[in-house]
């Protein structure tokens, strides 16, 4: 009889609370949102199971435990090795093309940038400190690994709420961004057609991340762990030369971090160190600070509007933000709402990956001032 209750005792049944059962359903919501809404799959599906596994009653092993496997896996988290990893990557898949061709769309991802100011501003006021304020207000950039490296560097211990918080809203931006995208715009903008971005030679695509990283690096060096690797990643890939690099960081390493980094996230909101009055302030400034972008960057466009010859479309101005290429998909169909043979996909695409630009120069500039 003493080894039955013994036995009851080391079971999950007789540790358990109700701030358990809160986090585990929090963990099936994700993983029901990445598979049957089709969210983010790649991110939510890992980040739910996470959660899962940082939450399940009477373990040790999680991610606090000195010396476990999640701890040494969370290792990458906190330390800020993951997410140059992922910017690697995304250099070695992403086509700068459209940007190159197009230059004066960079404006539209800086103008982005916009929601994470306002927001640090706003997380001042609701009694953060300026290190946790800058971390929070990065969430606007829709970016989580950039979101990621700024809090391990500036506020280690919201990581698991900004964390969850930025990949929750990159996942929700076809939910989010059409809405403050059809406010802000008339029916007349909405199916301006832009003329199509010219043909980019190789060398101007080899040149670009080269000369990027000298122009990037010298205004925000703090961000030099991220936007070195995302030059470095895009030049593998234009050279031309050395594809099996290119190849391996694209697929194969981004998708290893990819897991990673989003078990340990998910397993670092353990209930007690989630489930806290911070965690509810950081989820509502990032709802506000994700807003604020895609508005900035509308609202951008119409004003350059105002003095080009050529109009772009201002839909375009809610691709700013960060989280590529979903904000320019999204914008390619909101677009094809009112006019079925407007494509905007390629236009789109120059905001939207200047917006991974923009938000990694933002967290440098942040880190610099607040370190």
């Amino acid at each position: 009889m003493n080894e039955l209750v013994k036995f009851l005792q080391i079971t999950a049944f007789s540790h358990g609370d109700y701030t358990h059962l809160i986090m585990l359903a929090v963990g099936i919501f994700f993983i029901t949102l990445g598979i049957v809404k089709k969210y983010e799959p790649l991110l939510l599906v890992p980040i739910g199971f996470g959660i899962l596994i940082g939450n399940m009653p009477g373990t040790f092993g999680g991610v606090y435990d000195k010396g476990s496997v999640f701890n040494i896996i969370y290792f990458g988290v906190k330390s800020g090795l993951y997410p140059p990893l992922i910017f690697l990557g995304i250099g070695a898949m992403t086509d700068f093309s459209s940007l190159i061709a197009n230059p004066k769309l960079v404006l539209l991802g800086a103008a982005a940038q916009f929601g994470i100011f306002a927001t640090f501003i706003g997380a001042i006021l609701l009694g953060f400190a300026p290190k946790a304020a800058g971390a929070i207000g990065i969430i606007g950039g829709a970016d989580g690994p950039t979101s990621i490296f700024l809090s391990s560097h500036l506020a280690p211990e919201l990581l698991g709420p900004i964390a969850i918080a930025a990949y929750s809203y990159m996942a929700l931006v076809p939910l989010i961004q059409p809405p403050i995208m059809r406010l802000l715009t008339t029916d007349k903008e909405r199916i301006i057609r832009m003329k199509n971005p010219r043909i980019v030679s190789k060398r101007e695509k080899i040149i670009f991340p080269i000369v990027s990283f000298f122009i990037t690096v010298s205004i925000a060096p703090r961000s030099i762990s991220l936007l070195g690797m995302l030059f470095f990643g895009n030049l593998i890939k234009e050279s031309g030369v050395t594809e099996r690099l290119a190849g391996v960081s694209r697929n194969a390493l981004i998708d290893i971090v990819t897991i990673l980094l989003g078990i340990a996230v998910g397993a670092s909101t353990q209930a007690d160190v989630f489930l806290t009055k911070s965690s509810i302030k950081i989820f509502i400034l990032g709802a506000f600070s994700f807003c604020i972008a895609t508005a900035a960057g509308v609202l951008f466009a119409k004003l350059m509007n105002l003095f080009l010859k050529e109009k772009i479309n201002p839909l375009i101005g809610a691709s700013g933000v960060s989280a590529v290429p979903d904000s320019a998909r999204v914008v390619h169909h909101e677009g094809q709402k009112y006019d079925k043979n407007n494509y905007l996909l390629m236009h789109a695409m120059a905001p939207n990956v200047a917006g991974v630009i923009g938000s990694a120069v933002a967290a440098g500039v942040l880190w610099g001032i607040l370190k």
